[in-house]
C-alpha cells in the first residue's frame, strides 16, 4: 500500500483478491490536470504492475474525456465515495 496525503491520490492499495484500487480525492474530471496524470501515474508505478498501470492510465484518459466508466455512488453524511470499475 502508498500512502500520501495531501496528494491528489489519496492512496494506491490491492483489495483482498489482490485487485489494485487506487483512492482519489477531488471531483473527476476536474481534478485531472495533465500535472495531476503525470502525479497519479507516478504514485501507482510504486504498487501497480506494467499491465495494470497501462489499464489505469486508458481509464484515467477516459475519465479526463469524459466517459463513463461503470460508476458506483455512494453518500454518506455529505462525502460521496465514487468507485469507478474498468
Amino acid at each position: 500500500m502508498l500512502v500520501v496525503p495531501k496528494a491528489s491520490a489519496t492512496a494506491v492499495v490491492r483489495d483482498r483478491t489482490g485487485e489494485p484500487v487506487v483512492l482519489l480525492t477531488g471531483e473527476l474530471p476536474s481534478a485531472l490536470t495533465p500535472s495531476g496524470v503525470d502525479e497519479l501515474l507516478n504514485l501507482a508505478a510504486a504498487v501497480l504492475g506494467a499491465e495494470e498501470l497501462e489499464l489505469f492510465r486508458r481509464c484515467l484518459a477516459a475519465l479526463r474525456c469524459g466517459e463513463r466508466l461503470r460508476e458506483t455512488r455512494i453518500e454518506m453524511d455529505g462525502a460521496v465515495l465514487t468507485i469507478y470499475r474498468s
